[in-house]
């Protein structure tokens, strides 16, 4: 049975045409990756909207609640999960405290830190976005039966591991 071409399939096989001396296998992969990238990206900022989240709040409120009880972590660790800037940081922090997503606290082992606390409306609205996101996230994955799915993400993560472990990604 012959595979159903997408449109990766119909721009691989212009370029080989064009360019016969290249190998485009790895736009086969990656290009399929970027489109993919775009719908995930739609959904996951309809999942935050609909949570009236905007997607670098999310990327700080769920680390919080990734955290577990009390959901704090010093400002130095949301900026290792998040990957921005001290003054990104600070700034983000700054305007969550100031919709009550979260707080500020003393940090009792050290009086010259804080800690950032995800509020109950944090909570709740993080909450709300997770179970959004896992429920559109599985609408884009509805088409892959459970074993595709585990084999496409254990090739991911080794793709992946190559750029963690470089520090590229």
């Amino acid at each position: 049975m012959a595979q159903e071409a997408d449109e990766v399939d119909r721009i691989v096989e212009a370029w080989t045409a064009q360019r016969p001396d290249l190998d485009f296998s790895p736009l086969g992969v990656l290009s399929r990756v970027d489109r993919l990238s775009r719908h995930l990206d739609r959904a996951r900022r309809d999942a935050f909207r609909r949570s009236e989240l905007e997607p670098w709040e999310w990327d700080v409120l769920s680390a919080l609640r990734r955290a577990g009880e009390p959901f704090q972590l010093s400002p130095k660790q949301l900026l290792q999960q998040t990957l921005v800037s001290s003054g990104t940081m600070t700034n983000r922090i700054d305007r969550l405290v100031g919709r009550r997503l979260v707080r500020r606290e003393n940090d009792p082992d050290d009086g010259r830190s804080i800690l950032v606390t995800l509020t109950e409306d944090g909570r709740v609205r993080v909450d709300a976005a997770i179970t959004r996101l896992v429920d559109a996230e599985a609408v884009l994955l509805a088409s892959l039966p459970r074993g595709d799915r585990e084999r496409l993400a254990a090739l991911l993560r080794k793709l992946s591991l190559g750029f963690d472990t470089g520090g590229d990604a």
